[in-house]
């Protein structure tokens, strides 16, 4: 199997993405939809195994006892480009074994060669060129005046809550995927919010969720962001009673819908849409089956066993097809 410089560099960068990129062989006998109750601590979480490609490897704080595959092959003669910066001191965890043998690739091998590099000043124009797409945003007026969508590189922010907007018969509250900047990201929160403002007539306030979504937040299995949605919800249906509050996540962002619904009830939250969500055979929550879609592209190495990464970034595809289905199970 060809493996192209693009997926190599995403992997070994934590995906700055959006993609928590990792073998998504999660052991689902060993995780328990219980575990999320009572505040989703991660204490109460048996961790998977084979965690080592969430992009974890720089964080330093890798709980003890988690294996980590040794002897991973690397095919020879890679094509890499020469001196691509990356920030210098980064820690890396032992027992990658012939992953070491990438040391003598050009300035990338200083990754986890000899961890010397460039500075780091450069690393965003590198990443950069491996964002998913742009989004083009309209600026649009709030009834109380002012703008609910602000453009921010590539990525837009939602606070149609927290900013008490004008009530609307639907409220989506969406939580991004790793290292997607602003708080809905832009690989499928834009082009989700935006379908159901279409589909909706705009009868929608739409809010993002505040939260790190950084690459060690995946070893805390939603609780970063969990209390922050599930807390989003309930100020929504205590600002609108009437409004029916629907939840969409991708990537990292699924894991926080699955713990944000284990603290609310089915009258709280009517739908949720989930996009790469490596927790994809647990329930989520206490919301109905049928009020429940879940996304997962073929080869997607998050929520399948799959080596495509560029599946993982495919979601925003979905994105028309996911507000259709939260403007039925609502019937908004």
């Amino acid at each position: 199997m060809k493996i192209t410089t693009t997926a190599l560099i995403i992997s070994l960068c934590g995906s700055a993405v959006g993609v928590p990129v990792r073998n998504a062989e999660l052991d689902a006998e060993k995780r328990s939809p219980q575990a999320f109750r009572n505040g989703g601590s991660s204490a109460d979480l048996p961790l998977p195994t084979n965690l080592g490609s969430l992009g974890l490897g720089g964080s330093g704080i890798i709980p003890s006892g988690l294996p980590f595959p040794s002897g991973l092959p690397f095919p020879s003669g890679l094509p890499l480009p020469s001196g691509l910066p990356f920030p210098s001191g980064l820690p890396i965890p032992s027992g990658f074994g012939n992953l070491g043998g990438l040391g003598n690739l050009g300035d990338l091998g200083s990754l986890l060669g000899g961890l010397g590099g460039s500075s780091s000043s450069d690393l965003d124009s590198l990443l950069s060129g491996l964002k998913a797409r742009d989004v083009s945003v309209t600026r649009r007026e709030s009834p109380q005046g002012g703008t609910r969508v602000t453009r921010r590189a590539g990525s837009i922010t939602e606070n149609g809550v927290t900013d008490k907007d004008a009530c609307q018969p639907l409220t989506l509250i969406f939580a991004r995927g790793t290292s997607e900047l602003g708080n809905m990201g832009s690989v499928v929160g834009p082009p989700l919010a935006s379908a159901l403002r279409s589909l909706t007539n705009n009868s929608v306030t739409v809010q993002g969720v505040d939260y790190p979504a950084s690459i060690e937040g995946n070893a805390l299995l939603g609780a970063s962001g969990g209390p922050t949605m599930a807390s989003l919800v309930k100020q929504a249906l205590s600002q609108c009673p009437n409004t029916k509050v629907v939840l969409g996540g991708y990537s990292q962002g699924a894991m926080v819908v699955h713990n944000a619904a284990s603290s609310l009830s089915a009258d709280q939250v009517k739908a949720a849409v989930l996009f790469g969500d490596p927790f994809k055979a647990e329930a989520v929550g206490s919301i109905p089956s049928a009020n429940v879609k879940e996304f997962c592209a073929e080869g997607d190495p998050v929520c399948l066993n799959g080596a495509n990464v560029l599946a993982h970034l495919s979601y925003g595809d979905d994105a028309q097809t996911a507000a259709q289905f939260l403007v039925q199970a609502t019937g908004v």
